[in-house]
């Protein structure tokens, strides 16, 4: 009997006036790259009345088809847009929310486009995310979802909720590496220069490992709570505990899924966290602490042996010293 090849993965995103652009093209970039490493997916861009899109950054996105006439949908992607949140919402961008998250299995939202899928009661009684600068309005307005702070993206069940802007680019990826496996992800992720894909857990803001994701789901949990709390105890006996192996054999895990020690690992994890931390302001020692480093000292040692200058000499280049009281390092 003959078989039939399987259809396109078909990716709507409903684009509408003032949505940030990255929105929309991080996730379609995702997936575009996706196809040239053997993925297949047709993207297609959705607005309420199929009328063109002006995005924040005033450029004009040419959009295919009307909520109303689309068809045969895996996915929705919902993103939102600046200012949205402030005022009642258009009735009839609710109504193209309503009308394509009802023909899809997956559907997801970027930013404040969670707003618009807890309009419609789709995340009631869910756990879901939005930008961290609408968090308070978040759960203020819909006090039948459980939000989630300070994480990239939440997943509950079939839809899957992003914070914006860069985790776009991580909601994306999961997709991929749910639809084709982590080693096609990773080449996408390796082919636009931007971090493997990010456990939803990690905050908003900090940073990710750069290492490969890995099929071993014991080893993928372990790795995720590292990035998702770099400053919890992850030493290696800790870890093999939680691992339910030996130190000897966590070893071996680690070098054979990601070719780096346990400790390497949470190294370099807690040393992008630290980071993250000094860009946002914070003084070296809250870096340090909060990173899961511990002291200034131990931060300075970790900064020097790793990138060759001081956290406060990083600090000065990223324009982000803090005001608070300087450290010693």
């Amino acid at each position: 009997m003959a078989t039939h090849a399987r259809p396109p993965r078909r990716v709507g995103i409903l684009a509408h006036d003032d949505v940030t652009m990255i929105d929309i093209a991080g996730p379609a970039d995702v997936f575009s790259h996706a196809n040239s490493f053997g993925a297949d997916y047709e993207t297609v861009l959705v607005s309420p009345d199929g009328a063109d899109a002006v995005m924040s950054n005033g450029l004009v996105l040419r959009v295919g088809v009307a909520a109303a006439d689309v068809a045969g949908l895996d996915t929705v992607i919902v993103p939102g847009a600046y200012g949205m949140v402030g005022h009642p919402f258009v009735p009839e961008l609710v109504a193209a929310v309503d009308q394509l998250t009802a023909l899809s299995a997956r559907v997801a939202s970027v930013c404040t486009g969670s707003f618009l899928l807890a309009e419609i009661g789709m995340l009631n009684h869910r756990k879901a995310t939005t930008h961290w600068t609408q968090l308070q309005r978040f759960r203020a307005r819909f006090p039948a979802v459980d939000v989630q702070d300070d994480v990239l993206y939440v997943r509950d069940g079939t839809i899957t909720t992003a914070a914006g802007i860069g985790s776009g680019l991580d909601l994306a990826l999961t997709f991929v590496e749910d639809d084709y496996g982590p080693d096609l992800a990773r080449k996408v992720a390796r082919q636009m220069l931007i971090f493997t894909q990010r456990p939803g857990g990690v905050s908003q803001f900090a940073a990710a490992s750069r290492f490969a994701p890995t099929e071993n789901r014991p080893l993928r949990a372990l790795i995720d709570a590292v990035v998702s709390d770099p400053a919890a105890d992850h030493s290696v006996a800790a870890m093999a505990r939680r691992s339910h192996v030996s130190p000897r054999q966590l070893a071996r895990l680690f070098h054979e899924e990601l070719a780096v020690t346990p400790a390497r690992y949470v190294e370099t994890v807690r040393l992008e966290a630290a980071q993250m931390f000094l860009q946002r302001g914070l003084t070296v020692q809250a870096a340090a602490e909060l990173s899961g480093l511990g002291s200034d000292q131990t931060l300075r040692r970790v900064f020097l042996s790793r990138l060759g200058y001081t956290p406060s000499v990083y600090a000065e280049r990223t324009g982000s010293v803090s005001s608070q009281p300087a450290s010693r390092a």
